[in-house]
C-alpha cells in the first residue's frame, strides 16, 4: 500500500476507512462492506488518525 498504514492483517488503509466514513458511511455499513475488519481496527484506525494530528508540529515562516 506504498508505506500507508493499514489495518493489521488487511490491505484495507486507515486512509479508506476515513474517507468512507467521511462520506456518511456508518460503522454497521463498514463492517458490511469490508467484513474483515472489526470494530476494534475502525476505532484504531480513529485513534491512529487522532494522534498523527494531535502530534503534527506546524511551522509558520517567519516575516522578512
Amino acid at each position: 500500500m506504498l508505506g500507508k498504514p493499514v489495518i493489521k492483517g488487511t490491505r484495507i488503509t486507515v486512509e479508506l476507512i476515513l474517507r468512507k466514513l467521511s462520506e456518511g458511511m456508518n460503522m454497521d455499513q463498514l463492517l458490511l462492506a469490508y467484513p474483515q475488519l472489526s470494530k476494534e481496527d475502525i476505532y484504531a484506525a480513529l485513534i491512529y488518525a487522532s494522534n498523527i494530528i494531535a502530534n503534527e508540529e506546524i511551522i509558520f515562516p517567519q516575516a522578512s
